[in-house]
């Protein structure tokens, strides 16, 4: 569904952050992609939903193409109608409005708007905690209640393909595990696919299919997940494990780049 070709991006024409990065995500399938601060994977979401040019980016060389389209060089507006959602990282939601306002504006660029009611029960099916705050403002929410409404938002855009950015960043350990299925169960019920974007791999590696490893502004690894987990140096640097068991997080925070993967 989704092909990103070796491409780079640069910001403000000087900073260059991809250096030839390269995935794949196949229509019905959940891809992670892991690494540490500053890898590159928000850039990555952005150049694939069109939103780098708000913030003085652009692909400077290679391609995106979304069922064999190119979107490269398209508008943020134009990749959502072509049917790709971005759920930006730090649950981007409006907090002067209630709930059910927020989900509606996630329809805002669907021209079937006669079963919005509808398709709002469908968000409520998945995160049923937002219908019992429908009225309330999303300021008013907690982390965990604001990233289910900003997922349930991207739902609202029935995307055929949804980008989540660090969807358990800053939630309490046990929301971010019922999130996570609920990702899982709208991709098996709704045959999304989703392209999702962590720095707890543990979590992320639980409900997908295939994952990337980027470092640098590449990708350095790829496998389906049951080779990742099983890959004694993904165990040890993103997984917190070694041979000895659990390490301790301040002994596998500072991983050393040894580029063993390039």
């Amino acid at each position: 569904m989704l092909r990103i070709n070796n491409i780079e991006v640069v910001y403000s024409k000087m900073i260059l952050v991809l250096k030839g990065m390269t995935l794949e995500v196949p229509t019905g399938k959940i891809v992670a992609l892991l690494g540490s601060n500053g890898a590159g994977k928000s850039t990555t979401l952005k150049a694939i939903s069109g939103l780098l040019s708000g913030e003085g980016g652009q692909v400077t060389k290679g391609s995106i193409t979304f069922n064999s389209e190119d979107i490269t060089k398209l508008s943020a507006d134009e990749i959502v109608k072509k049917g790709v959602f971005q759920s930006m990282e730090g649950r981007r939601v409006f907090k002067h409005l209630t709930v059910e306002e927020n989900l509606l504006a996630g329809a805002h660029t669907r021209k079937d708007r006669n079963h919005l009611k509808q398709e709002m029960e469908r968000v409520y099916h998945y995160f049923p905690k937002l219908k019992m705050l429908h009225a309330r403002h999303a300021g008013l929410l907690s982390g965990g209640e604001q990233q289910m409404l900003a997922i349930g938002r991207g739902i609202m855009a029935k995307p055929k393909l949804l980008l989540l950015d660090e969807p358990s960043l800053g939630i309490a350990p046990l929301l971010v595990k019922e999130i996570f299925q609920n990702i899982k169960q709208i991709n098996i019920e709704e045959g999304t696919s989703i392209l999702v974007v962590e720095q707890n791999a543990n979590v992320a590696l639980s409900i997908a299919d295939y994952g990337y490893i980027i470092e640098d502004g590449r990708s350095v690894m790829e496998a389906p997940v049951v080779s990742l987990l099983s890959n004694k140096e993904v165990q040890e640097h993103y997984l917190g494990m070694s041979d000895d068991g659990r390490k301790n997080y301040r002994e596998v925070k500072s991983y050393r780049k040894k580029k063993r993967w390039v």
